[in-house]
């Protein structure tokens, strides 16, 4: 009986965390997902202008560009050139982190 009630115990903890949790990300508004930036791909590796879509996209995702930056197989990516010039052509700054 003991090792139900502790058993229950810890999984109120864990709803409790989780509940938690989807609070901040809630607050964030943002959910980061690099895949999101997919439409910038054409203007981050070429020399094309961003679309409208890119834009709006880099300005969603921007709170989580210096997330993406530490990842390492995103950081080319993020820190390349073309990717400073799409940021600055939809006129969000790129970030310090």
């Amino acid at each position: 009986m003991k090792s139900k009630v502790g058993c229950v115990a810890i999984f109120v903890a864990i709803v409790v965390v989780l509940a938690i949790g989807e609070v901040e990300v809630a607050r964030a508004a943002v959910t980061c997902n690099p895949l999101q930036l997919t439409p910038c791909a054409v203007a981050i590796t070429t020399a094309g202008s961003p679309s409208t879509v890119c834009c709006t996209k880099i300005k969603e995702q921007s709170p989580c560009l210096c997330q993406y930056m530490k990842n390492p197989n995103l950081q080319k990516f993020i820190n390349s050139p073309g990717a400073k010039k799409v940021a600055t052509s939809c006129g969000t700054p790129f970030p310090k982190c």
